[in-house]
């Protein structure tokens, strides 16, 4: 029961903190219910006046930075999953801001120091104070000295101290309206609300471990180490830990600087469409791409390089995954928009019941107003919104491992247009996609292919022994359930009726909360 009372507490403070923000305030859903719609118009009550002008995103932003790190990061998670809370909501969240106070830089050098087991002064020659703060961590600037004698500028990323029991409290509110969801609320069952949550909590716990940030620097440094005008900060693993990430200094501009870098003489087109190609390589050559790059995380060096910082949150794509990705994404620029149909069916994302050529004729509906414009003739929310329903009408379901590519690929177009307006995504992407294509679906990567399939056979004849041993038991397992049934050991049976009685007390005690949380937030309102 104190389990429960805990998060539910936490749940009533978040419910009043948004509705003090006007949160509520954007919602029109008029097929509501009568209850949950009473519930609504309750909450506003306590909504305060002056939230009454400001924009969604602003009300947003203010409200999730007020409940702290937690709510930031499930803003922005929340923000790749449109399908979850739908397209405009997604697309205000999309705009959060993960801004936070810093906190002091003596907590910083204490926490530097305990997770690294020395005094900072034996560490650094210098340690500043932050320069930037987010929900998860702050950066300092400081200087190491080198072997040679030299002073090196370094970027120290460090924990922010007690955020990741924080975050723990929170998603166990979290977890409470995702169960509650789930067993009360019908048409949610659809959308996994508690798979949701673990999928959140998955991708934190990752990005609070910064062991993981510097290895994924570190691969994406070898993996790019011959790319043209593109490259990371070099991690100083000695000094780096879970909660202590050191790695180079960028002296470069932030491409949100755009008045900046046209200063400095750059070349804006040039800079645009290298934006979007290294997105692209890392994505299909390498099927390992940053999935968070915004113009805050890229930087412009003085002699034109493109610099991408802050890897806590990556993406991957199976080879599969990234062969269909390019033979859509050719499709789209040769205007193949049966091929591309085909594809869709192949990889499964269509079930096989729908008509292709219907469906190539939808895609067309698609591909066809952007060709012979450029990007800023182009609305990518009319296209998205345009994808989605086709989706919708095909019975298209979700693709997890893609949610994340979509979502990142609008953000690097959308960087890419803020230094050229005009920028043609297509024709840009034509020479890696091609590329790609050549290499890996023609003459040299169907040899690859082969070798690889006879790699696998040859590793399928040496397991056979194995296999046979395995089908052997299986057999005699099966024999002996068909002579004396299916039959649950003791530890089985007990767990079974453990999980009945837990159900049933728990949903008796969703209804009291249920109650209790519309009555404390009509007590506010009415104090």
């Amino acid at each position: 029961m104190a389990l429960m009372i805990r998060p539910f507490l936490r749940l009533v403070q978040a419910g009043y903190v948004l509705a003090r923000e006007g949160v509520f305030g954007l919602a029109n859903l008029p097929d509501l219910p009568a209850g949950p719609r009473l519930a609504l118009r309750l909450a506003r009550l306590v909504e305060r006046r002056s939230v009454r002008d400001k924009s969604a995103r602003l009300r947003l932003s203010d409200a999730m930075n007020r409940l702290g790190p937690s709510y930031v990061k499930l803003g922005q998670f929340l923000a790749t999953r449109a399908d979850v809370v739908g397209k405009e909501a997604a697309a205000e969240l999309s705009h959060l801001q993960d801004r936070l106070p810093a906190f002091p830089a003596a907590e910083a050098r204490a926490q530097v120091a305990e997770q690294l087991m020395r005094p900072v002064d034996e560490l650094f020659v210098e340690f500043g104070d932050p320069v930037a703060a987010a929900s998860i961590a702050q950066v300092h600037p400081a200087l190491v000295r080198q072997p040679d004698g030299s002073l090196r500028k370094m970027a120290v990323k460090v924990l922010r101290p007690g955020v990741a029991r924080r975050f723990q409290n929170d998603l166990e509110s979290f977890y409470l309206v995702a169960r509650l969801a789930e067993r009360f609320v019908p048409a949610a069952r659809r959308l996994r609300p508690v798979a949701v949550v673990d999928t959140l909590a998955r991708s934190v716990a990752l990005e609070m471990d910064f062991r993981l940030e510097a290895a994924a620097l570190s691969e994406m440094a070898e993996n790019t180490a011959g790319d043209p005008g593109f490259r990371v900060p070099a991690v100083d693993w000695t000094r780096s830990a879970k909660g202590v990430l050191t790695m180079e200094w960028i002296e470069g501009r932030k491409l949100s600087d755009v008045a900046g870098i046209t200063a400095d003489g750059m070349d804006l087109e040039a800079l645009g469409a290298s934006v979007i190609q290294s997105f692209l390589r890392h994505t299909l050559r390498d099927g390992f791409f940053h999935a968070d790059m915004h113009q805050g995380n890229l930087f412009v060096e003085p002699d034109g390089t493109l610099v991408a910082v802050d890897f806590g949150i990556t993406g991957r794509l199976g080879k599969a995954e990234r062969r269909f990705l390019a033979e859509i994404l050719y499709g789209f620029i040769t205007r193949d928009y049966r091929r591309v149909a085909e594809v869709h069916f192949e990889a499964g994302y269509v079930p096989a019941d729908q008509d292709v050529d219907v469906f190539a004729q939808a895609i067309r509906a698609i591909g066809e107003p952007i060709h012979g414009h450029d990007a800023s003739e182009i609305s990518m929310a009319r296209l998205l919104t345009q994808l989605f329903e086709v989706t919708e009408l095909f019975q298209m379901s979700t693709q997890p491992q893609l949610i994340m590519l979509q979502k990142t690929m609008v953000v690097v177009e959308g960087v890419a247009r803020t230094l050229n307006p005009r920028l043609d995504m297509w024709r840009t992407a034509e020479p890696v996609v091609s590329g790609w294509i050549a290499g890996n679906l023609g003459p040299v990567g169907r040899l690859r292919d082969i070798g690889s399939g006879l790699t696998a056979l040859g590793r399928i004849a040496s397991d056979l022994p194995i296999f046979a041993d395995r089908i052997g038991r299986l057999s005699q397992e099966m024999e002996r359930m068909v002579e004396k049934g299916l039959r649950f050991d003791p530890d089985t049976a007990d767990a079974i009726g453990r999980a009945e009685a837990r159900h049933s007390r728990s949903g008796r005690l969703a209804l009291w909360v249920i109650a209790i949380a519309l009555a404390a937030l009509a007590l506010r309102a009415w104090v």
